[in-house]
């Protein structure tokens, strides 16, 4: 019997797959383009809008300065009087640019809580240490100036005279047998710094109640030393004079 021969089935190839190759990048980017173009022509009117905001944007951006640096200082909360004694509700802290804080500007209320005025301020006005009865009104006078408190003769004198305004010092005496003496000025152009009229209050420099008649003077060393106890060597008065160099 002849032999069979057996041959093995031949399975069928599966059939080729596909191959996707992917979109060259020249033609990816040229459709991007396209479309950009398309939707652009499409919505020509909102793209300018959104362009203009845009360049409005940069402009304000590059035109607005940075946020400058602020200090806290303290401003009158309403118009004072000279010779108030400040309270708390008195002043308010504003913010300043650095370069307005001097050496002499109070920052915090328990600063100037209770002291007193020597001038008015208006209501936003910056609250100083030269602005108080005390060593700060003494600001700017040559070394080794003194404030010195001197009783006038006439105390109703008194109300004449604000600080600020410059007088002299005028000494009238008697020689022991009641003639009086040649009036002797004692200073001459000397800045009032408080007088007793401004509340009646006597502030840091005055320790008694006792302050009728009081004025308080900025004098030089040598004018401070005639002026020392003059008023047991008689009866001391003041003069108004104007500042040195004005008219008339």
């Amino acid at each position: 019997m002849p032999a069979t021969l057996f041959r093995p089935s031949r399975r069928s190839a599966p059939p080729p797959r596909a191959v996707r190759h992917p979109l060259p990048a020249r033609r990816t980017s040229r459709r991007g383009r396209q479309r950009l173009g398309s939707w652009l022509s499409r919505n020509r009117r909102l793209a300018i809008a959104l362009l203009l905001c845009l360049a409005a944007g940069i402009t304000v951006h590059q035109l607005t300065p940075p946020p400058a640096d602020t200090a806290t200082a303290l401003a009158a909360a309403r118009d004072l009087p000279a010779g108030s004694a400040l309270a708390a509700a008195d002043l308010t802290p504003v913010k300043i640019p650095p370069q307005m804080v001097n050496a002499g500007s109070l920052t915090h209320a328990s600063e100037a809580t209770g002291k007193q005025l020597a001038a008015p301020l208006r209501k936003g006005q910056l609250l100083t240490d030269s602005q108080l009865l005390g060593p700060g009104l003494l600001t700017g006078t040559p070394p080794g100036s003194a404030a010195v408190p001197l009783r006038m003769a006439d105390p109703s004198s008194i109300q004449l005279v604000s600080p600020g305004q410059l007088v002299n010092v005028v000494l009238t005496g008697t020689n022991g047998y009641d003639q009086n003496t040649p009036a002797e000025v004692l200073a001459s152009s000397v800045a009032v710094l408080w007088t007793s009229g401004q509340g009646g209050k006597t502030g840091q420099w005055l320790g008694t109640g006792e302050s009728d008649g009081l004025i308080v003077v900025a004098a030089a060393p040598e004018q401070a030393a005639r002026l020392a106890g003059a008023s047991t060597q008689g009866k001391l008065f003041f003069v108004l004079v104007g500042p040195p160099g004005a008219a008339g």
